[in-house]
């Protein structure tokens, strides 16, 4: 597996990169935004490792820059800016998962490996529709009406589980424990965020909506 490590702390990055080869990756290393970015769009990588506070270019504006060329290729934000905000700005901008430094190296891996299994390809012929949606897991790709949607990782699969369930009302929790693993953080309100993310590129700019909230329990995909 190929992955890029964006971070500008010499002694932190050798540390990940001498770990993740131990682990079987191959870590191609990048110590600040603007080369993070070039490798980043130049070359195809498994998953990418971000740090935030980088020179010349900051993680986010590496992201943003990402997403609009990619957006499957998992991302995992490694910072030291750990609050609620700080979170949710991350996921918002197309961010697949968040580590806060200090951090455990075997929870690295794991989410790591959790990020790629979320990104492997399904068994062919797996396809799912609602209404106008149309999922094509294999290809990872959404269409409505026939327009492509561009949706991050954390995106596609919480429409692919609102699509497995039409009409029935998904709880927060059961969101969080089918779609957010380990990096759901329970006093926050994430996943509010990120279904309203979702909503906006699955609704906006259509006549029917589908994604709704149920007040007290959760949302349900339905046509009205």
């Amino acid at each position: 597996m190929n992955i890029l490590l964006v971070e500008d702390d010499p002694r932190l990055a050798a540390l990940i990169r001498r770990g993740l080869e131990e682990e079987q990756f191959t870590v191609t290393l990048a110590s600040d935004g603007l080369l993070g970015q070039q490798l980043a769009l130049s070359q195809p990588f498994d998953l990418i490792i971000l740090d935030v506070i980088l020179p010349h270019r900051s993680g986010l504006e590496v992201l943003a820059a990402i997403r609009v060329q990619d957006a499957q290729v998992p991302v995992l934000l490694l910072t030291a800016l750990g609050t609620t905000t700080d979170k949710l700005q991350g996921f918002g901008g197309g961010a697949d998962d968040y580590l806060v430094k200090p951090f455990d190296f075997a929870e690295l891996v794991a989410r790591m490996r959790a990020l790629m299994r979320r990104g492997s390809p399904q068994p062919k012929g797996s396809r799912l529709a609602f209404a106008d949606v149309v999922m094509d897991i294999p290809s990872r790709t959404v269409t409505r009406a026939g327009q492509p949607l561009r949706l991050t990782t954390r995106e596609f699969n919480l429409l692919e589980l609102l699509l497995r369930h039409p009409g029935r009302v998904l709880s927060r929790g059961e969101i969080a424990e089918r779609g957010w693993d380990e990096s759901f953080d329970a006093g926050s309100n994430v996943i509010d965020v990120y279904v309203n993310y979702l909503r906006k590129k699955v609704d906006h700019g259509f006549p029917s909506k589908l994604i709704h909230t149920v007040i007290g329990a959760g949302y349900v995909l339905r046509q009205e």
